[in-house]
């Protein structure tokens, strides 16, 4: 695992690097001239309007130092043939800025695809911090009454202790600084219910994970027929994703179908087909 973590590590800070030297801007807005707002195939069709069998959209939430067009290029194009209205979009600096400060963007940006599409409530899937930052946004900014599924892939819900957290946080990363573990910032989001009613949760993390350090840290607690958590290798044992390309794998695009298609969240019963 040494190879594999000390790679990890490099694409970590190389991307954290590129973020402060070029002052990278995620917009929140439904248009935007920026290269960089390019959405994942299948997303941000503005005219796009919920029928019956997928009443919600669906709002992707990115990654800490993540594109939109990356982070969803899988995931994006499948929820949009399984009939989804999908919506995606890059906010907080690549990811950096402050935890409170993301959250309001995501709920502006909800804001605009429950007027766009007339939707009451949206369905939320996030990567990592996009899991986990939802979460403030439904427990302190109004999003409870909003948000009908909250699924969170390899989320950092209670943060990582990952060494690395520590000194990309006090330089440049704000939300790095938000996501370690013990932060002022996790004690606050997990200060009594985890799981405020509302919306419904699912959490889907790997035991391969070396962002979120333990892996267990991902995973939540609250009433059972409100919260699933998924441990991929429970269902798949030889599931080798990690933590980045998680989104990309198609056992979680499974879970985040079978979550999205349902009342409640994740059947815990339910069996992937398990790929390879």
């Amino acid at each position: 695992m040494r190879p594999i973590r000390l790679r990890s590590t490099v694409r970590f800070l190389l991307a954290a690097a590129a973020t402060a030297a070029l002052g990278l801007t995620g917009l929140a807005a439904p248009a935007s001239a920026s290269p960089l707002d390019i959405p994942p195939r299948g997303a941000n069709d503005w005219s796009c309007k919920p029928d019956s069998a997928h009443p919600q959209p669906v709002v992707l939430v990115n990654g800490t130092f993540k594109l939109m067009v990356e982070n969803w290029a899988a995931l994006s194009p499948k929820l949009k043939e399984a009939g989804y209205c999908v919506f995606a979009f890059n906010y907080g600096h690549m990811e950096t800025d402050p935890i409170p400060q993301a959250a309001a963007e995501l709920r502006d940006f909800v804001e605009a695809v429950r007027g766009a599409t007339g939707a009451a409530k949206v369905d939320i899937v996030g990567h990592s911090q996009g899991g986990m930052m939802p979460r403030y946004y439904v427990k302190f900014l109004g999003g409870a009454d909003k948000v009908d599924d909250l699924i969170g892939i390899v989320p950092s819900n209670h943060g990582t202790k990952n060494p690395l957290a520590i000194p990309a946080g006090w330089t440049f990363c704000p939300s790095c600084v938000d996501q370690q573990f013990g932060s002022d910032l996790m004690k606050k989001l997990n200060a009594g219910d985890e799981t405020p009613a509302g919306p419904d949760y699912t959490v889907i993390t790997t035991r391969h994970d070396e962002v979120v350090i333990p892996y267990t840290s991902a995973l939540l607690t609250g009433p059972k027929e409100h919260l699933t958590n998924v441990v991929l290798q429970d269902k798949c044992p030889l599931d080798p994703f990690m933590h980045d390309q998680a989104t990309k794998d198609p056992v979680v695009a499974q879970w985040v179908l079978n979550a999205l298609g349902r009342k409640g969240p994740a059947d815990p019963a339910y069996q992937p087909h398990c790929w390879g």
